[in-house]
């Protein structure tokens, strides 16, 4: 009986561990089989970038650099950093032990995916190709999620010219003002507020927009 007891134990450690490397096994390979890919589509363009967007998730609104985007229940929390990307700004990132943490380096393209499990929901951010999606999603979704996640930053094209004129001389002081809210959040206590941080994130991205408005018009006057 002891020995039914203890090679039952056995199977149940054993199985355990199996499904956790499985578990990390499947979003690396999600990871690798997107983001290896040299995406071109795009079906989405905006003031100095442009991306494809998946079938199934649609735009639902949009501020600034923004964009909420939504594929069912799910909303997808974009943010594009054309400052950081304008000043060629070299990401810092160090590996957590959160549920699952890991650096991306595909294509001369980096980044990092952060995942924090709280309760019966994941928290995903990805930040890679200078742009950032954030999201709280439950297990069912969380693959899927991350696939979507992956074609939409590693498709983003950048336009060169018209970040130029976006931004141009005010490169240096946009770089302190909005650079340190595209770091991970994944070691707070607590999700984002999300539609404050949108907001907030729009807030910024609208003046910086303004200012440039103001220079370009200066320079027409003169």
């Amino acid at each position: 009986m002891k020995k039914i007891f203890l090679l039952l134990c056995l199977v149940v450690l054993l199985t355990g561990c199996n499904v956790e490397q499985v578990k990390y096994k499947d979003i690396d390979s999600i990871i690798d089989s997107v983001l290896s890919k040299e995406i071109e589509l795009s079906n989405s363009y905006f003031d100095g970038y442009k991306y494809y967007l998946p079938r199934g998730l649609s735009l639902a609104s949009k501020k600034g650099y923004n964009s909420k985007l939504v594929s069912g229940k799910n909303t997808y929390y974009l943010f594009v950093d054309v400052i950081a990307y304008y000043n060629n700004v070299d990401l810092k990132f160090e590996v957590s032990d959160n549920y699952f943490s890991k650096k991306l380096n595909y294509n001369n393209k980096t980044g990092y995916i952060e995942i924090t499990q709280q309760g019966d929901m994941y928290f995903l951010e990805i930040m890679y190709n200078y742009a950032k999606i954030e999201m709280i999603v439950n297990e069912n979704d969380l693959n899927k999620a991350i696939i979507n996640s992956c074609y939409i930053l590693s498709s983003i094209q950048f336009n060169d010219k018209v970040i130029e004129t976006l931004i141009g001389e005010n490169a240096l002081d946009y770089k302190e003002t909005i650079f340190d809210i595209f770091g991970p959040h994944g070691d707070s206590d607590n999700f984002l507020e999300y539609e404050e941080e949108y907001q907030y994130k729009g807030d910024i991205e609208e003046e910086l927009k303004e200012k440039d408005s103001d220079v370009l018009d200066t320079k027409t006057s003169d």
